[in-house]
């Protein structure tokens, strides 16, 4: 077997092409499956301007089967998959449920087919903290019990991680570690790749950003009568090169051995308003953030963060990039895309 191929699927976008560059550096080979539906070709040259390694890339849909299968028989000696590609927006779930669940479900379920099939041992899945609903205390541990999603888009996620269990219940040549995390933010130091949504964007930070940039006139804040000390949504802002390699640590996890399915919260452990992660891109990098007061957000908790210690344990990963850096990568990418506009 090849200890050193990694598919990656979604692999264009944000979460995964950092997490591409963090395989990269610890030696992996990645080949990224990604429909380009809220991506853009240009990354790729972005990681290579990073890591010197242009890594193999295949448009394709994940729910398309027939596509799958033709990828896997030509990868079936990778080491594992790691699973990005699914929608991801809160709100819009809520609107158009369907869309959610055709998609989100329908390519994992392929992915588990096809390692199956190949005998692809090891999967790393995207996780979310919406699977803790609103939990009744904070921080929230691997064992907080999970309540009701607030979302489609968090259904997917704890419908994904139960489909999971199941296929590796049925299959013991599977094991696979599911990632839980916060709210990834920042861009890689490097200012060559970062977080570019196409269209409105439905994450806080490049929404701050393009505010910053004068590409929006204001800030839309759902909300400020949450049960919160401000009255402001609470969430966990996790570095995204930290979150990438997390990534890397969780399949060299699986391919130390074990069995069975593994849990770990990704985050901080420290909660930040909306309002303060404002105030704190304002000082970080001395531009001013105008904005406006709005209705709350159909799916959104009020607060929540994470206890993330047993990521610690036991795959010695920690959140290390200081809020300050993080919040000035981000300008840095908005800039540079401005830029290139």
């Amino acid at each position: 077997m090849n200890q050193k191929e990694v598919i990656v699927t979604g692999g264009m976008g944000y979460i995964g092409s950092h997490t591409t560059v963090a395989l990269q550096n610890a030696g992996y080979s990645v080949f990224i499956l990604d429909n380009l539906s809220n991506s853009d070709i240009g990354v790729l040259d972005g990681i290579y301007r990073i890591t010197g390694v242009r890594p193999g890339f295949k448009k394709l849909d994940c729910t398309d089967i027939s596509g799958m299968r033709r990828v896997f028989e030509k990868h079936y000696n990778a080491v594992g998959v790691i699973h990005f590609a699914a929608h991801k927006a809160v709100g819009e779930s809520v609107s158009n449920p369907l869309m959610y669940y055709r998609n989100n479900l329908n390519g994992l379920i392929n992915v588990l087919d096809m390692m199956g099939t190949f005998d692809i041992p090891n999967l790393v899945f995207s996780s979310s903290a919406t699977v803790y609903g609103q939990p009744d205390s904070l921080p929230v541990t691997e064992d907080t019990p999970l309540k009701p999603a607030t979302s489609a888009y968090g259904q997917t996620k704890v419908m994904g991680e139960n489909i999971i269990a199941d296929a590796v219940r049925a299959n013991p040549g599977i094991r696979a570690t599911l990632l839980r995390y916060f709210n990834p933010i920042g861009a890689h130091p490097s200012g060559q790749i970062g977080e570019r949504p196409n269209g409105v964007p439905n994450n806080l930070m490049p929404y701050i950003c393009q505010v910053a940039a004068g590409q929006r006139e204001y800030l839309n804040i759902f909300g400020n009568d949450y049960d919160t000390p401000d009255g402001y949504c609470v969430r966990d802002y996790l570095d995204i090169n930290d979150l990438a390699d997390a990534h890397v640590a969780a399949m060299r996890h699986l391919q130390s051995g074990g069995s069975g399915v593994n849990v770990y919260n990704l985050g901080t452990g420290r909660g930040q308003s909306v309002m303060q992660l404002v105030d704190a891109f304002q000082r970080a990098t001395g531009v001013n953030i105008p904005y406006k007061i709005t209705s709350r957000r159909a799916g959104d908790v009020s607060s929540i963060y994470a206890n993330a210690d047993r990521a610690a344990r036991e795959l010695n990963w920690r959140a290390v990039v200081p809020l300050h850096e993080t919040l000035a990568s981000a300008w840095r990418w908005q800039k540079k895309l401005a830029k290139s506009k």
